[in-house]
């Protein structure tokens, strides 16, 4: 197997939602702020960050599959990729298998911003304190810089140590490490010679890291056939950071559904039922054994070989219903007083629904042999 060494800027600028970009079998972007900065912590200190898998797609066939764009602005209140547009791309393209939550992280962190809540809200940009010594903690949890997210440049004057925050997408800006020093030099003027040198240092391994070492590694899977690609994906993400079942199921959904969009159909639902009463959790996997369940004449068991071609089709047929029937059983249980902290097992509301009722007999002899 040979992998094929690029630079982070080259990725980021030349790859990320130009010729580069998601399937629909991918899930959502899920990391935190936190996750971020200690990806860019690991690069800087020279630790691995794992290969990529990407799956390349010929011109001539692009058309065939549903693409998604990198996010750029994460925004927690709507944290849904966008669907790209590869007519105008008159290339091969790439949809990457493995490497989705690192490549959107370096890509949020030289590029974008991240807004989140936290007693309010905050549009935060990545940030690196230069003039922090880089000394290796005997924590190997602890960072060895300090990145930051943050909503502007200017110093916390209740930190002790010494700040002098840059703004880390700025180093895109210079092809030349000593271009990058020469942009600060003005404002560490007041700054000591200690922490001048200190700066300096961090700011050249920076650029380094982005611009000249070739740290991303990514292998080519150039089958065209859908079934093989679709098992690459399970593989490559049932380790490490595990998808959620669902997650894997939703994959194979959303390539086989022949006229709604699965991916998009289904977040929509679920964020629609978990802002009914007072608010829900629901998740996916819930909607998807709903699918199955609502479904008449579909195995209940929630199974990967049961999202056939075939079955899905069915449910794609359903899909209307089964919005209605869920939607039904949430809004009654939500008048009834039941709500996310008090609704243990959100599963047993699936029956109370109108064509829930009539496969209220097949469910529970499917709950009694979940005990045998």
């Amino acid at each position: 197997m040979s992998y094929i060494p690029k630079t982070i800027s080259e990725v980021i600028t030349e790859y990320i939602n130009r010729t580069t970009f998601l399937p629909a079998i991918q899930r959502g972007y899920v990391w935190d702020t936190y996750a971020i900065e200690k990806l860019f912590d690991s690069i800087m200190g020279d630790f691995p960050i794992s290969t990529f898998l990407f799956w390349k797609i010929k011109e001539e066939n692009k058309s065939e599959w549903t693409a998604y764009e990198f996010i750029r602005e994460f925004d927690a209140e709507k944290p849904h990729n966008k669907e790209a547009n590869v007519a105008g791309v008159n290339q091969d393209i790439f949809l990457v298998l493995d490497g989705q939550q690192r490549l959107t992280s370096l890509f949020l962190g030289l590029k974008g911003s991240y807004r989140y809540f936290y007693y309010r809200w905050y549009k935060t940009k990545l940030y690196l304190n230069l003039i922090k010594e880089p000394i290796k903690p005997d924590n190997p949890e602890e960072f060895t810089y300090q990145f930051k997210f943050r909503e502007n440049a200017d110093s916390n004057q209740k930190e002790k140590s010494p700040q002098f925050w840059y703004l880390v997408g700025d180093i895109l800006n210079y092809v030349d490490a000593e271009d990058a020093k020469e942009s600060i030099k003005e404002k560490l003027a007041k700054l000591s010679e200690h922490e001048k040198d200190v700066a300096n240092k961090n700011i050249g391994r920076l650029h380094s890291r982005i611009h000249t070492l070739r740290i991303l590694n990514y292998y080519e899977e150039k089958s065209q056939d859908y079934d093989k690609v679709v098992e690459a994906f399970i593989r490559a993400n049932t380790g490490g950071v595990k998808l959620e079942y669902s997650d894997i199921l939703l994959s194979t959904a959303t390539a086989k559904w022949n006229k709604l969009n699965a991916r998009d159909e289904i977040n929509s639902f679920t964020d629609s039922i978990n802002s009914i009463g007072n608010g829900y959790s629901f998740g996916k996997d819930f909607v998807l054994k709903g699918s199955l369940y609502l479904t008449e004449g579909l195995p209940i068991q929630y199974r990967v070989k049961h999202f056939n071609k075939t079955n899905l089709e069915k449910i794609e047929n359903n899909w209307e219903q089964i919005k209605v029937n869920i939607e039904s059983a949430v809004k009654l249980v939500s008048k009834f007083g039941f709500y996310d902290k008090n609704l243990v097992a959100k599963i047993a509301i699936l029956p109370i629904g109108p064509s829930g009722r009539s496969r209220a007999k097949s469910y529970a002899k499917y709950c009694a042999q979940c005990f045998l």
